[in-house]
């Protein structure tokens, strides 16, 4: 079966967001590793076990044990605490690649993250839709990490 190729504007998705934190650079920073990797889980509080090996070149992937998991991206670049970008499929197991940015500045007695998620490819329809909640939940939960005090304090 052969189909048309949709247009540009359905091959693209961007979600842009920005988080303040009252806690420091270095503090926010090991919180946002620590809830995008072993201390992820989905809005309903399931375990999500991924693995970030944090430097460059170093792989995102969810780890099912045994040698199985599903590969989301490599860290792209990494400048300890201000910069982190991955570039791969993320959750998306089909033609599309997506590159993370999270930007890590001083502002008003914490820290500002900016966000972006741009993608490219067959973007399926349910992910374009939950991706932006998606995001939301997971930044929240890097907002009370860090404000805990602790980065691998449990979020409430």
């Amino acid at each position: 079966m052969i189909s048309s190729a949709p247009g540009i504007e359905n091959l693209t998705l961007r979600v842009a967001q920005e988080i303040h934190v009252r806690a420091g650079l270095d503090v926010t920073f090991a919180a946002l590793l620590e809830q995008i990797g072993p201390g992820n889980e989905t809005p309903d509080g399931k375990a999500v076990p991924l693995r970030l090996e944090a430097w460059p070149g170093g792989r995102w992937y969810r780890d099912l044990g045994d040698g199985n998991g599903h590969f989301w991206g490599v860290v792209q670049a990494i400048k300890k605490p201000t910069l982190l970008e991955i570039t791969g499929p993320l959750f998306m197991s089909y033609a599309v690649v997506s590159n993370l940015q999270y930007r890590l500045t001083e502002a008003d007695g914490g820290t500002l993250i900016k966000f972006c998620h741009s993608a490219l490819g067959l973007i399926q329809e349910d992910h374009r839709e939950g991706v932006g909640k998606g995001w939301s939940h997971i930044h929240a939960r890097v907002k009370a990490r860090a404000e805990a005090g602790r980065a691998g304090a449990s979020a409430p």
